[in-house]
């Protein structure tokens, strides 16, 4: 069931990652690819931006249940309950990015300019929708799932604390997995609430400009966490580095093999004395 979150969570990321060159080239010039592009990568871009976050509470509740139930869900937690869950999982995320799936098309500004944007077609809502959008955004995709990882990773802390074993790396890597969500996402959700709110309670002109460059910035930093979360769930673990040395080591490339050869005598003197 891991195998299938983490492997449903790399999807979701990269298609976030291949969404950004477009937005990026809208943002410094205009949208030039056509109306059926505007609806496809900004409607991707929608979905897989909840399906990351959703995965990565599915893989906090996965955790949990290994950690803290792990006798009681041995059965549970297969490859079947993992593809069921991942299929609900792209459910909700797609569900979650309504209504602006429905709304977005290419359309040109007063001043021509080609933008890839939501345009409702009743002009007296449009002032609603943008501030339901902006909250939608922060209770999915940053209340709930900090509740969720906030109840599941504190209990497995607090099982690994009570446990016989040695369990301070695997403590430590729960820590920086919350701590880097929150320093990821905390800041973007910050700066849309205060958006939500510039829409219901009109500011100044600077205000709005210092908000909008507030926005870019944080949105850039929300983004680096789908580049974070390969090192954080994947190549932390051990399973996934001796696959990956050995995958190396079959390449025809000398040097390759050379640093796989390095890397696994590394990992054996880290395991020994680890186990002294």
């Amino acid at each position: 069931m891991t195998d299938v979150c983490l492997l449903n969570l790399a999807i979701a990321d990269l298609l976030l990652v291949c969404s950004l060159p477009f937005l990026a080239h809208q943002a410094r010039d205009q949208w030039v690819f056509g109306d059926k592009m505007c609806k496809a990568v900004l409607g991707i871009y929608h979905i897989v931006f909840y399906c990351g976050i959703f995965f990565l509470c599915l893989i906090s509740i996965d955790r949990y249940l290994a950690v803290v139930h792990a006798v009681h869900t041995m059965r549970a937690r297969k490859r079947s309950f993992g593809v069921i869950a991942a299929a609900v999982t792209w459910v909700a995320g797609f569900l979650a990015s309504f209504p602006e799936l429905i709304y977005l098309r290419q359309e040109a500004t007063d001043d021509d300019y080609m933008d890839c944007y939501f345009v409702y077609e009743d002009t007296s809502s449009i002032h609603f929708w943008t501030i339901f959008s902006l909250f939608k955004m922060n209770i999915l995709g940053l209340f709930i799932p900090i509740v969720i990882m906030t109840f599941c990773y504190s209990k497995i802390i607090w099982t690994l604390f009570h446990s016989r074993s040695s369990k301070k790396q695997a403590i430590r890597l729960v820590l920086i997995v919350v701590a880097v969500f929150f320093c990821c996402w905390v800041p973007y959700n910050v700066a849309s609430l205060f958006k939500a709110l510039e829409f219901m309670y009109p500011s100044t002109c600077e205000s709005s400009k210092a908000l909008r460059l507030a926005l870019q910035v944080t949105e850039a930093i929300a983004y680096s966490h789908s580049c974070l979360n390969p090192i954080l769930y994947v190549f932390v673990g051990e399973k996934f580095r001796k696959h990956l040395v050995r995958l190396i080591n079959r390449t025809p490339c000398r040097l390759c093999q050379a640093i796989g050869s390095v890397y696994s005598q590394t990992s054996s003197l880290e395991e020994r004395s680890t186990t002294v």
